[in-house]
């Protein structure tokens, strides 16, 4: 289960937001997020908003269709709150549905979400319109009818190759499976595909990790994220390793395996363009979370949802009961809100931006912090030629180390 929200500021019954919110509102573009927070069972690891049929229990409006009445009013909320900007109603560049399980519900469900969407916000042209997916959650015909119902981009949930480790991480599908999946979304007319790996789980070798990597290669995706396991509190897997049952994941064999992903993928053509992310292309780069590390602005919707705008910061009730009885009574699910201010949404920029290979501008940092970029370069973690030219970019050893590049620059 999730861990407590912060405690924020109270957020009003109809959702309004200040007016200096709406004066900035889509600056640095603007996207929706659509979160499902259904799940056929819960992976040891997971500490997301996310309930299974077990957890929900038979009581209240939990069910998918009650999700979907309450995901449409939402989207009917958010257009009302966001019509009043100066500039009206922002286009939406990217939409993300994620989870959870989202491809759970029936594929007509979220094409009614998109819908409506497209209805009262418009979506752009060229929108990247991504849903998350289990590989066993996913058919020919499920992804069919999504690329049916415009979606553009899907992500799925690969973790890993070896089924030892899929075990450790109470994962469903068998090791093939995520593979086949994405090679039926590119049969089903996706033009972009993503495979989420996790390394450093325990039990995982060397060898298991490079048999990941080398399935990749078979799923002829055009874009891999690769994440660090962490141990989160309150999880199944953080009670197994407090036992002793699983040992804690070694920070050395991390970085070992984070070197190995970035060498493998690379020759696969894939190039990163965040710590965690890499791509074909720029096409091929998931615009959606660029929006999230450039700090624009989106709205969430579902239970538990975060949501920014013009720097304020909400996030809604996370209980699915809870967050459809709020808008079944014409009130806005956000729980608490926080605004703001100019510092900490210049703290933000160095936090998220230096994770992009695009870099961070110098002119973002203040005297100490710019100092602490010219003692990087010369450390090797920040690239010189891009320093010279006003960036702060990770060298492969920045990346390795980019938490403490991050505390160097913000002294």
């Amino acid at each position: 289960m999730a861990g407590p929200p912060p405690d924020g500021q109270p957020a009003p019954d109809d959702g309004r937001l200040p007016e200096s919110a709406l004066a900035r509102l889509g600056e640095r573009g603007f996207g929706i997020y659509v979160h499902v927070p259904f799940c056929a069972a819960r992976c040891g690891y997971c500490d997301f908003n996310t309930y299974t049929p077990g957890e929900l229990g038979s009581a209240g409006r939990t069910d998918a269709d009650s999700w979907l009445e309450a995901a449409l009013a939402e989207v009917d909320l958010a257009g009302t709150v966001l019509g009043g900007a100066p500039g009206g109603l922002p286009r939406v560049d990217t939409v993300f549905v994620g989870g959870g399980t989202p491809t759970l519900l029936p594929p007509d469900h979220l094409a009614r979400v998109l819908g409506r969407i497209d209805d009262v916000f418009g979506l752009a042209t060229d929108a990247e319109v991504t849903t998350e997916a289990n590989p066993e959650s996913v058919d020919p015909t499920s992804l069919a009818a999504l690329r049916a119902a415009g979606f553009t981009r899907v992500s799925l949930g690969m973790q890993s190759a070896r089924s030892h480790v899929l075990a450790v991480l109470d994962r469903r599908h068998t090791p093939g499976r995520a593979v086949q999946a994405a090679q039926e979304a590119r049969g089903a007319g996706f033009a972009h595909v993503n495979l989420d790996l996790i390394y450093g789980t325990p039990g995982e070798t060397d060898e298991d990790w490079a048999a990941s990597l080398e399935a990749v290669a078979a799923g002829g995706v055009d874009h891999v994220s690769a994440y660090a396991l962490i141990v989160e509190d309150g999880t199944r897997l953080a009670r197994q390793i407090a036992r002793g049952v699983l040992p804690a994941p070694d920070d050395d064999v991390l970085a070992d395996r984070y070197l190995m992903a970035d060498t493998a993928l690379s020759a696969l053509g894939l190039h990163w363009y965040e710590v965690s992310n890499w791509a074909a292309d720029e096409a091929a780069r998931c615009r959606h979370n660029e929006l999230y590390w450039r700090s624009g602005d989106w709205w969430g919707v579902g239970p538990g949802a975060h949501s920014h705008a013009g720097g304020v910061r909400w996030w809604n009730v996370r209980h699915p009961a809870r967050y459809a009885d709020r808008l079944a009574g014409k009130t806005s699910p956000a729980q608490a809100r926080e605004v703001l201010e100019a510092e900490d949404r210049r703290v933000e920029d160095v936090l998220l931006r230096l994770r992009l290979a695009d870099g961070l501008p110098l002119p973002v940092l203040d005297d100490a912090g710019r100092a602490a970029a010219a003692q990087a370069v010369a450390d090797g973690l920040l690239d010189p030629a891009a320093h010279r030219g006003g960036q702060a970019v990770l060298t492969l050893r920045g990346r390795l180390l980019a938490d403490a590049v991050v505390r160097a620059l913000l002294p």
